[in-house]
Protein backbone atom coordinates (compact mmCIF):
# COMPACT_ATOMS: atom_id res chain seq x y z
CA UNK A 1 0.00 0.00 0.00
CA UNK A 2 1.44 3.18 -1.07
CA UNK A 3 1.89 6.03 1.52
CA UNK A 4 -0.75 7.97 0.27
CA UNK A 5 -3.06 5.36 0.37
CA UNK A 6 -2.25 4.64 3.93
CA UNK A 7 -2.48 8.35 4.66
CA UNK A 8 -6.23 7.91 3.18
CA UNK A 9 -7.07 4.87 5.37
CA UNK A 10 -5.46 5.40 8.65
CA UNK A 11 -7.76 9.02 8.76
CA UNK A 12 -10.74 6.77 8.29
CA UNK A 13 -9.41 4.61 12.10
CA UNK A 14 -11.08 7.04 14.38
CA UNK A 15 -14.35 6.56 13.02
CA UNK A 16 -14.13 2.69 13.14
CA UNK A 17 -12.60 2.42 16.61
CA UNK A 18 -15.43 3.67 18.51
CA UNK A 19 -17.93 1.01 17.04
CA UNK A 20 -15.16 -1.92 17.90
CA UNK A 21 -17.74 -4.02 19.85
CA UNK A 22 -19.89 -4.50 17.04
CA UNK A 23 -17.23 -5.13 14.72
CA UNK A 24 -15.98 -7.91 16.81
CA UNK A 25 -19.24 -9.28 17.26
CA UNK A 26 -19.39 -9.13 13.07
CA UNK A 27 -15.67 -11.18 13.48
CA UNK A 28 -17.08 -14.04 15.81
CA UNK A 29 -20.37 -14.13 13.06
CA UNK A 30 -17.56 -14.39 10.53
CA UNK A 31 -15.49 -17.03 11.99
CA UNK A 32 -19.31 -19.03 12.35
CA UNK A 33 -20.26 -18.66 9.09
CA UNK A 34 -16.83 -19.37 7.34
CA UNK A 35 -16.51 -22.82 9.74
CA UNK A 36 -19.72 -24.05 8.96
CA UNK A 37 -18.70 -23.14 4.86
CA UNK A 38 -16.02 -25.84 5.48
CA UNK A 39 -17.62 -28.63 7.50
CA UNK A 40 -20.05 -28.94 3.87
CA UNK A 41 -18.05 -30.16 1.74
CA UNK A 42 -17.11 -32.78 3.72
CA UNK A 43 -21.06 -33.39 4.71
CA UNK A 44 -21.60 -33.77 1.14
CA UNK A 45 -19.01 -36.30 0.48
CA UNK A 46 -20.77 -38.28 3.13
CA UNK A 47 -24.08 -38.01 1.34
CA UNK A 48 -22.77 -39.10 -1.60
CA UNK A 49 -20.89 -41.69 -0.43
CA UNK A 50 -24.17 -43.55 1.11
CA UNK A 51 -25.85 -42.90 -1.89
CA UNK A 52 -23.09 -44.98 -3.76
CA UNK A 53 -24.18 -47.91 -1.16
CA UNK A 54 -27.78 -47.12 -1.34
CA UNK A 55 -28.49 -46.67 2.72
CA UNK A 56 -30.59 -44.56 2.98
CA UNK A 57 -31.53 -43.96 6.74
CA UNK A 58 -27.44 -42.76 6.78
CA UNK A 59 -28.61 -40.51 4.06
CA UNK A 60 -31.21 -39.20 5.76
CA UNK A 61 -29.28 -38.26 8.76
CA UNK A 62 -26.26 -36.78 6.55
CA UNK A 63 -29.00 -34.79 4.78
CA UNK A 64 -30.46 -33.69 8.76
CA UNK A 65 -26.88 -32.69 9.22
CA UNK A 66 -26.37 -30.81 6.17
CA UNK A 67 -29.47 -28.89 6.82
CA UNK A 68 -28.43 -28.22 10.37
CA UNK A 69 -25.16 -26.58 8.41
CA UNK A 70 -26.99 -24.52 6.08
CA UNK A 71 -29.16 -23.07 8.94
CA UNK A 72 -25.91 -22.62 11.10
CA UNK A 73 -24.39 -20.90 8.52
CA UNK A 74 -27.09 -18.56 7.52
CA UNK A 75 -27.98 -17.54 10.89
CA UNK A 76 -24.42 -16.31 11.20
CA UNK A 77 -24.37 -14.76 7.84
CA UNK A 78 -27.20 -13.27 9.20
CA UNK A 79 -25.29 -11.75 12.76
CA UNK A 80 -22.31 -10.52 10.70
CA UNK A 81 -24.38 -8.38 8.28
CA UNK A 82 -26.45 -6.96 10.90
CA UNK A 83 -23.25 -5.84 13.13
CA UNK A 84 -21.26 -4.59 9.93
CA UNK A 85 -24.21 -2.63 8.98
CA UNK A 86 -24.74 -1.04 12.02
CA UNK A 87 -21.06 -0.56 12.65
CA UNK A 88 -20.80 1.30 9.05
CA UNK A 89 -23.51 3.54 9.09
CA UNK A 90 -22.59 4.54 12.37
CA UNK A 91 -19.05 5.17 11.41
CA UNK A 92 -20.06 7.04 8.91
CA UNK A 93 -22.78 9.38 10.18
CA UNK A 94 -19.55 9.91 12.48
CA UNK A 95 -17.63 11.36 9.37
CA UNK A 96 -20.07 13.19 7.82
CA UNK A 97 -20.88 15.10 10.90
CA UNK A 98 -17.41 15.53 11.44
CA UNK A 99 -17.07 17.30 7.63
CA UNK A 100 -20.06 19.42 7.98
CA UNK A 101 -18.80 20.85 11.44
CA UNK A 102 -15.34 21.55 10.02
CA UNK A 103 -16.90 22.95 6.73
CA UNK A 104 -18.49 25.79 9.26
CA UNK A 105 -14.96 26.13 10.95
CA UNK A 106 -13.78 27.39 7.22
CA UNK A 107 -13.52 31.24 6.73
CA UNK A 108 -15.47 32.75 4.11
CA UNK A 109 -12.07 33.15 1.57
CA UNK A 110 -12.88 29.54 1.15
CA UNK A 111 -16.07 28.87 -0.01
CA UNK A 112 -15.64 32.23 -2.61
CA UNK A 113 -13.93 29.59 -4.56
CA UNK A 114 -15.69 26.32 -3.74
CA UNK A 115 -18.12 24.66 -5.47
CA UNK A 116 -21.78 24.14 -3.59
CA UNK A 117 -22.08 21.17 -5.74
CA UNK A 118 -18.94 19.49 -4.94
CA UNK A 119 -19.39 20.22 -1.72
CA UNK A 120 -22.53 18.75 -1.21
CA UNK A 121 -21.17 15.63 -3.38
CA UNK A 122 -18.92 14.78 -1.21
CA UNK A 123 -20.92 15.43 2.06
CA UNK A 124 -23.65 12.94 0.59
CA UNK A 125 -22.40 10.54 -2.30
CA UNK A 126 -18.31 10.17 -1.77
CA UNK A 127 -19.02 9.39 2.07
CA UNK A 128 -21.93 6.60 1.39
CA UNK A 129 -18.88 5.61 -1.12
CA UNK A 130 -17.05 4.79 1.96
CA UNK A 131 -19.44 3.58 4.23
CA UNK A 132 -20.34 0.79 1.79
CA UNK A 133 -16.40 -0.03 1.82
CA UNK A 134 -16.52 -0.22 5.34
CA UNK A 135 -19.10 -2.79 5.18
CA UNK A 136 -18.40 -4.87 2.58
CA UNK A 137 -14.99 -5.26 4.24
CA UNK A 138 -15.79 -5.67 7.30
CA UNK A 139 -18.29 -8.33 6.18
CA UNK A 140 -18.34 -9.93 3.00
CA UNK A 141 -14.49 -9.03 2.06
CA UNK A 142 -13.15 -10.39 5.68
CA UNK A 143 -15.42 -13.59 5.17
CA UNK A 144 -14.51 -14.19 1.72
CA UNK A 145 -10.45 -13.74 2.90
CA UNK A 146 -11.36 -16.54 5.44
CA UNK A 147 -12.50 -19.04 2.99
CA UNK A 148 -9.83 -18.52 0.92
CA UNK A 149 -8.14 -20.02 3.39
CA UNK A 150 -9.84 -22.15 5.50
CA UNK A 151 -11.30 -23.94 2.15
CA UNK A 152 -7.75 -24.62 0.54
CA UNK A 153 -6.63 -25.84 3.94
CA UNK A 154 -9.27 -28.80 3.94
CA UNK A 155 -8.86 -29.21 0.03
CA UNK A 156 -4.86 -30.09 0.82
CA UNK A 157 -6.07 -32.00 3.34
CA UNK A 158 -8.06 -34.14 0.89
CA UNK A 159 -5.84 -34.60 -1.28
CA UNK A 160 -2.31 -32.17 -2.00
CA UNK A 161 -1.29 -32.68 -5.28
CA UNK A 162 -4.79 -31.89 -7.02
CA UNK A 163 -5.02 -28.84 -5.12
CA UNK A 164 -1.46 -27.79 -5.84
CA UNK A 165 -2.48 -28.29 -9.75
CA UNK A 166 -5.33 -25.84 -9.21
CA UNK A 167 -3.31 -23.40 -7.60
CA UNK A 168 -0.95 -23.13 -10.41
CA UNK A 169 -3.42 -20.14 -11.83
CA UNK A 170 -3.88 -18.33 -8.60
CA UNK A 171 -0.61 -16.18 -9.04
CA UNK A 172 -1.96 -15.35 -12.50
CA UNK A 173 -5.52 -14.00 -11.47
CA UNK A 174 -4.03 -12.04 -8.20
CA UNK A 175 -1.69 -10.01 -10.85
CA UNK A 176 -5.31 -9.63 -13.24
CA UNK A 177 -7.50 -8.29 -10.37
CA UNK A 178 -4.15 -5.93 -9.03
CA UNK A 179 -3.84 -4.66 -12.45
CA UNK A 180 -7.40 -3.98 -13.16
CA UNK A 181 -7.50 -2.10 -9.08
CA UNK A 182 -4.76 0.42 -10.22
CA UNK A 183 -6.67 1.09 -13.39
CA UNK A 184 -9.87 1.38 -11.98
CA UNK A 185 -8.53 4.11 -9.29
CA UNK A 186 -7.91 6.18 -12.41
CA UNK A 187 -10.69 6.02 -14.04
CA UNK A 188 -12.92 6.53 -10.63
CA UNK A 189 -11.23 10.04 -9.65
CA UNK A 190 -11.79 11.20 -13.06
CA UNK A 191 -15.31 9.81 -12.61
CA UNK A 192 -16.09 11.21 -9.18
CA UNK A 193 -14.50 14.61 -10.57
CA UNK A 194 -17.30 14.41 -13.34
CA UNK A 195 -20.38 13.76 -11.56
CA UNK A 196 -18.79 16.44 -8.89
CA UNK A 197 -18.84 18.90 -11.79
CA UNK A 198 -22.53 17.69 -12.77
CA UNK A 199 -23.92 18.54 -9.64
CA UNK A 200 -22.20 21.66 -9.48
CA UNK A 201 -23.56 22.99 -12.77
CA UNK A 202 -27.11 21.98 -11.06
CA UNK A 203 -26.63 23.59 -7.75
CA UNK A 204 -25.86 26.57 -9.57
CA UNK A 205 -28.29 26.81 -12.47
CA UNK A 206 -30.94 25.59 -10.43
CA UNK A 207 -30.63 28.23 -7.29
CA UNK A 208 -30.66 31.07 -9.92
CA UNK A 209 -33.34 29.80 -12.14
CA UNK A 210 -34.87 33.43 -12.41
CA UNK A 211 -31.73 34.66 -13.79
CA UNK A 212 -32.05 32.15 -16.49
CA UNK A 213 -35.68 32.98 -17.42
CA UNK A 214 -34.67 36.03 -16.88
CA UNK A 215 -32.20 36.03 -20.22
CA UNK A 216 -34.23 33.19 -22.15
CA UNK A 217 -30.82 31.46 -21.31
CA UNK A 218 -32.74 27.77 -21.41
CA UNK A 219 -31.25 26.19 -24.37
CA UNK A 220 -27.94 27.55 -24.08
CA UNK A 221 -28.18 26.07 -19.94
CA UNK A 222 -29.58 22.83 -21.37
CA UNK A 223 -26.45 23.20 -23.81
CA UNK A 224 -24.01 23.46 -20.85
CA UNK A 225 -25.37 20.73 -19.00
CA UNK A 226 -25.50 18.37 -21.89
CA UNK A 227 -22.05 18.65 -22.39
CA UNK A 228 -20.71 18.53 -18.39
CA UNK A 229 -23.62 15.01 -18.51
CA UNK A 230 -21.64 13.77 -21.80
CA UNK A 231 -18.35 14.44 -20.23
CA UNK A 232 -19.68 12.36 -16.75
CA UNK A 233 -21.22 9.70 -19.24
CA UNK A 234 -17.99 9.18 -20.76
CA UNK A 235 -16.28 9.00 -17.24
CA UNK A 236 -18.75 6.39 -16.04
CA UNK A 237 -18.30 4.11 -19.47
CA UNK A 238 -14.67 3.89 -19.39
CA UNK A 239 -15.40 2.83 -15.32
CA UNK A 240 -18.01 -0.04 -16.63
CA UNK A 241 -15.66 -0.86 -19.49
CA UNK A 242 -12.83 -2.01 -17.80
CA UNK A 243 -15.50 -4.09 -15.33
CA UNK A 244 -16.76 -5.77 -18.45
CA UNK A 245 -13.37 -6.69 -19.99
CA UNK A 246 -12.54 -8.10 -16.11
CA UNK A 247 -15.18 -10.37 -15.16
CA UNK A 248 -14.95 -11.99 -18.48
CA UNK A 249 -11.43 -12.82 -18.36
CA UNK A 250 -11.43 -13.79 -14.94
CA UNK A 251 -14.10 -15.69 -15.16
CA UNK A 252 -12.59 -17.74 -18.28
CA UNK A 253 -9.42 -18.52 -15.76
CA UNK A 254 -11.92 -20.14 -13.50
CA UNK A 255 -13.32 -22.01 -15.60
CA UNK A 256 -10.14 -23.03 -17.57
CA UNK A 257 -8.76 -24.08 -13.88
CA UNK A 258 -12.07 -25.86 -13.17
CA UNK A 259 -12.06 -28.28 -16.24
CA UNK A 260 -8.32 -28.96 -15.75
CA UNK A 261 -9.25 -30.29 -12.40
CA UNK A 262 -11.69 -32.47 -13.77
CA UNK A 263 -9.07 -33.48 -15.91
CA UNK A 264 -6.64 -34.26 -13.17
CA UNK A 265 -9.20 -35.55 -10.49
CA UNK A 266 -10.77 -38.19 -13.07
CA UNK A 267 -7.03 -39.22 -13.77
CA UNK A 268 -6.18 -39.80 -10.11
CA UNK A 269 -9.52 -41.79 -9.94
CA UNK A 270 -8.31 -43.91 -12.81
CA UNK A 271 -5.14 -44.49 -10.23
CA UNK A 272 -7.37 -45.57 -6.99
CA UNK A 273 -5.45 -42.57 -5.73
CA UNK A 274 -8.79 -40.63 -5.01
CA UNK A 275 -12.32 -42.03 -3.96
CA UNK A 276 -15.21 -40.68 -6.13
CA UNK A 277 -16.78 -39.41 -3.04
CA UNK A 278 -13.62 -37.16 -2.24
CA UNK A 279 -13.56 -36.18 -5.32
CA UNK A 280 -17.08 -35.03 -4.99
CA UNK A 281 -15.92 -33.02 -1.44
CA UNK A 282 -12.90 -31.62 -3.33
CA UNK A 283 -15.49 -30.23 -6.03
CA UNK A 284 -17.88 -28.77 -3.88
CA UNK A 285 -14.72 -26.81 -2.26
CA UNK A 286 -13.77 -25.27 -5.41
CA UNK A 287 -17.60 -24.24 -6.05
CA UNK A 288 -17.18 -22.53 -2.47
CA UNK A 289 -14.38 -21.09 -3.69
CA UNK A 290 -15.64 -19.54 -6.76
CA UNK A 291 -18.12 -16.94 -4.73
CA UNK A 292 -15.11 -15.84 -2.89
CA UNK A 293 -12.77 -15.32 -5.54
CA UNK A 294 -15.59 -13.06 -7.74
CA UNK A 295 -16.38 -11.58 -4.68
CA UNK A 296 -12.72 -10.26 -3.43
CA UNK A 297 -12.33 -9.41 -7.01
CA UNK A 298 -15.41 -6.80 -6.59
CA UNK A 299 -14.63 -5.59 -2.81
CA UNK A 300 -11.02 -4.76 -4.75
CA UNK A 301 -12.97 -2.55 -7.68
CA UNK A 302 -14.97 -0.99 -4.69
CA UNK A 303 -12.09 -0.45 -2.83
CA UNK A 304 -10.01 1.14 -5.48
CA UNK A 305 -13.36 3.17 -6.12
CA UNK A 306 -14.17 4.46 -2.92
CA UNK A 307 -10.36 5.76 -2.58
CA UNK A 308 -10.74 8.32 -4.88
CA UNK A 309 -13.85 9.12 -2.64
CA UNK A 310 -11.89 8.79 0.68
CA UNK A 311 -8.91 11.23 -0.85
CA UNK A 312 -11.96 13.90 -1.88
CA UNK A 313 -13.47 13.72 1.63
CA UNK A 314 -9.68 13.79 3.71
CA UNK A 315 -8.81 16.81 1.40
CA UNK A 316 -11.45 19.11 3.11
CA UNK A 317 -10.14 17.94 6.08
CA UNK A 318 -6.61 19.14 5.65
CA UNK A 319 -8.49 22.71 4.60
CA UNK A 320 -7.19 25.01 7.24
CA UNK A 321 -9.61 28.06 8.28
CA UNK A 322 -7.72 31.42 7.70
CA UNK A 323 -9.68 33.01 10.45
CA UNK A 324 -10.18 31.27 13.65
CA UNK A 325 -9.96 32.04 17.11
CA UNK A 326 -6.55 31.97 18.71
CA UNK A 327 -5.88 29.74 22.59
CA UNK A 328 -5.79 32.66 24.08
CA UNK A 329 -8.69 35.07 22.93
CA UNK A 330 -11.28 35.90 25.48
CA UNK A 331 -15.00 36.07 24.91
CA UNK A 332 -16.07 39.92 24.08
CA UNK A 333 -18.19 41.52 27.13
CA UNK A 334 -21.29 43.33 26.16
CA UNK A 335 -20.11 46.41 24.30
CA UNK A 336 -21.27 50.10 23.69
CA UNK A 337 -20.52 50.27 20.29
CA UNK A 338 -16.95 52.27 19.68
CA UNK A 339 -15.46 50.98 16.99
CA UNK A 340 -11.78 52.11 15.25
CA UNK A 341 -9.95 51.08 12.36
CA UNK A 342 -6.59 52.03 12.93
CA UNK A 343 -3.91 52.04 9.93
CA UNK A 344 -5.68 49.34 7.88
CA UNK A 345 -4.62 47.61 4.81
CA UNK A 346 -6.31 44.88 2.77
CA UNK A 347 -6.28 42.97 -0.17
CA UNK A 348 -7.87 39.94 -1.68
CA UNK A 349 -6.32 37.11 -2.78
CA UNK A 350 -6.95 38.51 -6.53
CA UNK A 351 -3.98 40.53 -5.34
CA UNK A 352 -5.69 43.77 -5.77
CA UNK A 353 -5.29 46.29 -2.86
CA UNK A 354 -8.63 47.18 -1.38
CA UNK A 355 -7.70 49.90 1.58
CA UNK A 356 -3.82 51.60 2.50
CA UNK A 357 -4.00 52.62 5.55
CA UNK A 358 -7.06 53.84 6.21
CA UNK A 359 -8.20 55.15 9.46
CA UNK A 360 -11.49 55.26 11.37
CA UNK A 361 -13.43 56.46 14.25
CA UNK A 362 -16.54 55.83 15.21
CA UNK A 363 -18.53 56.83 18.54
CA UNK A 364 -21.06 54.73 19.85
CA UNK A 365 -24.64 55.80 18.67
CA UNK A 366 -23.08 57.05 15.97
CA UNK A 367 -25.34 56.07 12.13
CA UNK A 368 -22.56 55.86 9.84
CA UNK A 369 -23.43 56.17 6.07
CA UNK A 370 -21.16 54.37 3.41
CA UNK A 371 -20.89 55.70 -0.30
CA UNK A 372 -18.84 55.57 -3.30
CA UNK A 373 -18.61 53.83 -6.48
CA UNK A 374 -18.90 50.17 -6.92
CA UNK A 375 -15.81 48.25 -6.10
CA UNK A 376 -14.81 51.53 -3.37
CA UNK A 377 -14.65 48.75 -0.66
CA UNK A 378 -18.00 49.71 1.25
CA UNK A 379 -18.93 46.20 1.61
CA UNK A 380 -15.30 44.86 3.00
CA UNK A 381 -15.12 47.70 5.33
CA UNK A 382 -18.20 46.38 7.31
CA UNK A 383 -16.92 42.28 6.42
CA UNK A 384 -13.93 43.02 8.24
CA UNK A 385 -15.54 44.44 11.70
CA UNK A 386 -17.72 41.19 11.61
CA UNK A 387 -13.85 39.90 10.61
CA UNK A 388 -15.17 37.57 8.07
CA UNK A 389 -11.65 38.73 6.67
CA UNK A 390 -8.40 40.21 8.79
CA UNK A 391 -6.33 42.96 7.42
CA UNK A 392 -2.78 42.52 6.53
CA UNK A 393 -1.80 45.69 7.95
CA UNK A 394 -3.47 47.73 10.90
CA UNK A 395 -5.99 46.03 13.85
CA UNK A 396 -9.57 46.88 14.11
CA UNK A 397 -10.95 47.82 17.67
CA UNK A 398 -14.30 47.70 19.31
CA UNK A 399 -14.80 48.87 22.39
CA UNK A 400 -10.53 49.41 22.39
CA UNK A 401 -10.26 46.08 21.91
CA UNK A 402 -8.66 44.34 19.13
CA UNK A 403 -11.59 42.45 17.26
CA UNK A 404 -9.05 39.44 16.93
CA UNK A 405 -8.27 38.96 20.74
CA UNK A 406 -11.97 37.86 21.01
CA UNK A 407 -13.78 34.69 20.44
CA UNK A 408 -15.36 34.96 16.49
CA UNK A 409 -18.66 33.77 18.51
CA UNK A 410 -18.95 36.69 21.08
CA UNK A 411 -17.85 39.47 18.32
CA UNK A 412 -20.41 38.26 15.74
CA UNK A 413 -23.41 37.73 18.50
CA UNK A 414 -23.08 41.65 18.94
CA UNK A 415 -22.97 42.66 15.36
CA UNK A 416 -26.27 42.54 13.82
CA UNK A 417 -26.37 41.99 9.43
CA UNK A 418 -29.04 42.73 7.25
CA UNK A 419 -27.08 41.92 4.05
CA UNK A 420 -27.96 43.44 0.36
CA UNK A 421 -29.46 39.32 -0.63
CA UNK A 422 -31.75 38.37 1.75
CA UNK A 423 -31.59 34.66 2.45
CA UNK A 424 -34.09 32.18 4.84
CA UNK A 425 -34.08 28.82 5.34
CA UNK A 426 -36.44 25.80 5.25
CA UNK A 427 -38.41 26.38 8.32
CA UNK A 428 -41.30 28.22 9.66
CA UNK A 429 -41.24 32.10 10.05
CA UNK A 430 -39.85 32.33 13.82
CA UNK A 431 -36.99 29.53 13.10
CA UNK A 432 -36.40 32.04 10.46
CA UNK A 433 -36.38 35.06 12.97
CA UNK A 434 -34.66 33.22 15.68
CA UNK A 435 -32.21 31.74 13.15
CA UNK A 436 -29.48 29.94 15.04
CA UNK A 437 -31.27 29.67 18.01
CA UNK A 438 -32.43 25.62 19.30
CA UNK A 439 -34.73 27.37 22.03
CA UNK A 440 -35.82 30.73 21.83
CA UNK A 441 -38.27 33.03 23.12
CA UNK A 442 -41.70 33.81 21.01
CA UNK A 443 -42.61 36.94 22.77
CA UNK A 444 -38.84 37.72 21.56
CA UNK A 445 -39.19 37.01 18.14
CA UNK A 446 -42.42 38.93 18.14
CA UNK A 447 -41.21 42.04 19.48
CA UNK A 448 -38.55 42.08 16.95
CA UNK A 449 -40.59 41.28 14.41
CA UNK A 450 -43.23 44.44 15.54
CA UNK A 451 -39.95 46.39 15.15
CA UNK A 452 -39.53 45.26 11.86
CA UNK A 453 -42.62 45.79 10.54
CA UNK A 454 -43.11 42.17 10.16
CA UNK A 455 -46.15 41.27 12.82
CA UNK A 456 -48.85 42.55 10.78
CA UNK A 457 -48.04 40.17 7.21
CA UNK A 458 -47.13 37.30 9.73
CA UNK A 459 -50.32 37.35 11.38
CA UNK A 460 -52.25 37.02 7.99
CA UNK A 461 -51.06 34.42 7.43
CA UNK A 462 -53.13 31.24 8.40
CA UNK A 463 -50.40 29.58 10.67
CA UNK A 464 -49.04 33.37 11.35
CA UNK A 465 -45.08 32.57 13.33
CA UNK A 466 -45.45 28.65 12.47
CA UNK A 467 -45.71 29.30 8.34
CA UNK A 468 -43.41 27.32 6.90
CA UNK A 469 -41.41 29.56 4.04
CA UNK A 470 -40.06 27.09 1.67
CA UNK A 471 -36.58 26.68 0.39
CA UNK A 472 -34.67 30.27 0.47
CA UNK A 473 -38.14 31.86 1.52
CA UNK A 474 -40.12 31.21 -1.79
CA UNK A 475 -43.44 31.51 -0.22
CA UNK A 476 -43.19 34.96 0.58
CA UNK A 477 -42.33 38.27 -1.13
CA UNK A 478 -38.86 40.06 -1.71
CA UNK A 479 -40.32 43.15 0.95
CA UNK A 480 -41.55 40.01 3.40
CA UNK A 481 -38.24 38.71 3.44
CA UNK A 482 -36.15 41.59 3.70
CA UNK A 483 -38.24 42.48 7.02
CA UNK A 484 -37.54 38.98 8.34
CA UNK A 485 -33.76 39.45 7.80
CA UNK A 486 -34.35 42.84 9.80
CA UNK A 487 -36.28 40.91 12.82
CA UNK A 488 -33.73 38.51 12.44
CA UNK A 489 -31.26 41.22 12.58
CA UNK A 490 -32.26 42.89 15.40
CA UNK A 491 -33.54 40.10 17.75
CA UNK A 492 -30.40 39.59 20.24
CA UNK A 493 -30.21 43.36 20.52
CA UNK A 494 -26.94 43.95 19.25
CA UNK A 495 -24.96 47.26 20.00
CA UNK A 496 -23.70 47.36 16.23
CA UNK A 497 -26.24 47.25 13.10
CA UNK A 498 -24.99 46.63 9.79
CA UNK A 499 -27.46 47.43 7.04
CA UNK A 500 -26.17 46.41 3.16
CA UNK A 501 -28.64 48.19 1.19
CA UNK A 502 -31.27 46.62 3.35
CA UNK A 503 -33.98 48.38 1.41
CA UNK A 504 -32.68 47.69 -1.69
CA UNK A 505 -35.28 44.61 -2.90
CA UNK A 506 -38.24 47.01 -1.67
CA UNK A 507 -41.16 48.14 -3.50
CA UNK A 508 -42.32 51.83 -2.07
CA UNK A 509 -44.78 50.62 0.16
CA UNK A 510 -42.90 48.03 1.29
CA UNK A 511 -39.77 51.16 1.66
CA UNK A 512 -42.07 53.24 3.82
CA UNK A 513 -42.74 50.08 6.37
CA UNK A 514 -39.25 48.98 6.45
CA UNK A 515 -37.59 52.65 6.62
CA UNK A 516 -39.70 52.92 9.93
CA UNK A 517 -38.86 49.79 11.14
CA UNK A 518 -34.95 50.73 10.49
CA UNK A 519 -35.36 54.59 12.09
CA UNK A 520 -36.60 52.40 15.19
CA UNK A 521 -33.67 49.55 14.85
CA UNK A 522 -31.26 52.32 14.51
CA UNK A 523 -31.86 53.93 17.95
CA UNK A 524 -29.22 53.70 20.60
CA UNK A 525 -27.24 51.37 18.22
CA UNK A 526 -23.62 52.05 16.40
CA UNK A 527 -25.24 51.67 12.45
CA UNK A 528 -23.43 51.09 9.23
CA UNK A 529 -25.45 52.17 6.27
CA UNK A 530 -24.61 50.95 2.66
CA UNK A 531 -27.41 52.50 0.54
CA UNK A 532 -28.09 54.44 -2.21
CA UNK A 533 -31.53 55.67 -0.63
CA UNK A 534 -31.42 59.60 0.40
CA UNK A 535 -33.75 58.87 2.99
CA UNK A 536 -31.01 56.64 4.96
CA UNK A 537 -27.84 58.87 3.80
CA UNK A 538 -28.99 62.25 4.83
CA UNK A 539 -30.19 60.97 8.24
CA UNK A 540 -26.83 59.93 8.86
CA UNK A 541 -24.76 61.13 11.47
CA UNK A 542 -21.33 60.73 9.22
CA UNK A 543 -21.47 59.95 6.09
CA UNK A 544 -18.11 58.54 3.99
CA UNK A 545 -17.62 58.47 0.21
CA UNK A 546 -14.94 55.93 -0.17
CA UNK A 547 -12.60 55.83 -3.05
CA UNK A 548 -9.71 54.44 -4.53
CA UNK A 549 -8.73 52.54 -1.29
CA UNK A 550 -9.25 55.53 1.17
CA UNK A 551 -12.18 58.03 2.73
CA UNK A 552 -12.28 60.60 0.13
CA UNK A 553 -14.83 62.66 2.27
CA UNK A 554 -16.22 62.51 5.41
CA UNK A 555 -18.96 64.74 6.84
CA UNK A 556 -22.94 64.78 6.99
CA UNK A 557 -24.71 64.98 3.95
CA UNK A 558 -25.41 69.26 3.92
CA UNK A 559 -21.23 69.15 5.11
CA UNK A 560 -20.58 67.17 1.16
CA UNK A 561 -22.73 68.94 -0.65
CA UNK A 562 -21.09 72.05 0.58
CA UNK A 563 -17.88 71.27 -0.39
CA UNK A 564 -18.77 70.81 -3.85
CA UNK A 565 -16.35 67.28 -4.11
CA UNK A 566 -16.79 63.80 -5.13
CA UNK A 567 -19.72 63.34 -2.60
CA UNK A 568 -21.59 66.09 -4.19
CA UNK A 569 -20.99 64.86 -8.17
CA UNK A 570 -21.76 61.56 -6.93
CA UNK A 571 -24.89 63.03 -5.34
CA UNK A 572 -26.09 64.09 -8.47
CA UNK A 573 -25.48 61.60 -10.34
CA UNK A 574 -27.07 59.03 -8.00
CA UNK A 575 -29.42 60.85 -6.04
CA UNK A 576 -30.95 64.65 -7.55
CA UNK A 577 -32.76 62.38 -10.02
Amino acid sequence: MSPKQRSVYWQLLPFLQPQWPLFAWSFVCIVGYVLATVMLPYLAGQVTYFISQGQVPHIARWLGLTTLAFLIQNLFQYGEKVFSIRASLAAVLELRKKVYAHLHKLSIDYFASAKTGDLSYRLTEDIDRIGEVIYKMSQQFISCVFQLIAIPIYMFYLNWPLTLAGFLIAPLMAWLIGSFGNRMLSLSRRSQNEISNLSSLLTEVLSNIRVVKAFAADEYEVGRFSEVADENRMAKYRTEHLTAIQYPVVGFLEAVGIMFLFLLGGWQIALGRLQPQEFVSFLVAVALLIDPINLVTQHYNAFKQTEASAERVFELFAEEPTLQDRSDTKVLPPITGKVEYRDISFTYASGKPVFQDLSLFVEPGDVIALVGPSGAGKTTLVNLLARFYDPQIGEILVDGTDIRDVTLRSLRRQIGIVPQETTLFSGTIAQNIAYGQTDFDYEAVESAARVANAHDFIRQFSQGYHTWVGERGVNLSGGQRQRIAIARAILLNPRILILDEATSALDSESEALVQEALERAMESRTVFVIAHRLSTVRKADRILFLENGRIAESGTHFELLEQQGRYEQFYAQQFKA
